[in-house]
């Protein structure tokens, strides 16, 4: 048996992958679950399990900050996505296995199996140290983004904005904690404030975090599908650069 913990801060999601590693993957044995990173951070050293089921878009720390923070590394790691193309390119290149949610039972037993077969020859899955090495270590170091409140400056780190809208000459700004903050700035001034090759203008009254880009609609301009859930529309005189942030073609 395969002794394996689950991460991932959505409880439904981690429920899901519970039922079919259960009903599809019996040589599974779920030793725990967390949809706290910092709590599975103790988890994984404690439990020393050998495999782990990893999301990468986590508040706190993400999936790759969690990797970098643990003691125990001798582990099986796959990591369940949604994710845009960019970064699957990326997670083949380095040897990393992935499941891209909602997963499939099919691709989830393939995914099982060659672990197995991994563990039979004694060859790594991955290496730890290449992904910290690509995910972690040359990560951009974004200057913070002030954002004027009436009686305080808040300094946000680019990658947790998730979108801004437009407001007439207010722009409200969505964070990841789930927190929006009405600023007194146009959303042509927070573009401005933004890093060109973390957001993108979608539409004459959003910005978005591409990274946060979990699915494109294809009607008229399009739609993008965040992961939020928020639905923000692409305007048709953005929709080429949409597509080609996104690697859409």
């Amino acid at each position: 048996m395969l002794r394996t913990i689950i991460i991932d801060d959505e409880k439904l999601a981690i429920e899901s992958l519970k039922w079919e590693i259960e009903n599809f993957c019996k040589e599974i044995e779920v030793v725990e679950t967390f949809s706290n990173p910092v709590k599975a951070i103790e988890g994984i050293n404690s439990l020393q399990p050998d495999l782990v089921f990893l999301d990468i878009e986590m508040p706190e720390l993400d999936g790759f900050q969690l990797l970098e923070k643990l003691e125990y590394r001798n582990f099986d790691l796959i990591i369940t996505t949604a994710y845009n193309q960019y970064a699957i390119q990326a997670f083949k290149a380095n040897a990393i296995d992935y499941l891209l949610k909602p997963i499939d039972p099919d691709e989830l037993i393939e995914a099982i199996q060659k672990v197995k077969n991994r563990k039979g020859t004694g060859e790594e899955l991955f290496n730890i140290q290449r992904i910290l090495d690509n995910f972690i270590n040359k990560k951009k170091d974004y200057k913070k983004i002030p954002l004027s409140l009436s009686n305080k400056i808040m300094l946000i780190e680019p990658e947790n904005i998730i979108y801004c809208k437009s407001e007439g000459s207010y722009t409200q700004v969505y964070l990841k904690d789930k927190q929006k903050v009405l600023v007194s700035k146009s959303i042509k001034q927070i573009e401005r404030l933004c890093p060109s090759d973390l957001f993108l203008r979608v539409h004459k009254s959003y910005i978005v975090n591409i990274k946060e880009v979990v699915e494109y609609i294809r009607q008229g301009g399009g739609e993008l599908i965040l992961s939020s859930g928020m639905v923000v529309p692409v305007s048709r005189t953005h929709k080429n650069e949409v597509l080609n942030a996104l690697n859409i073609v």
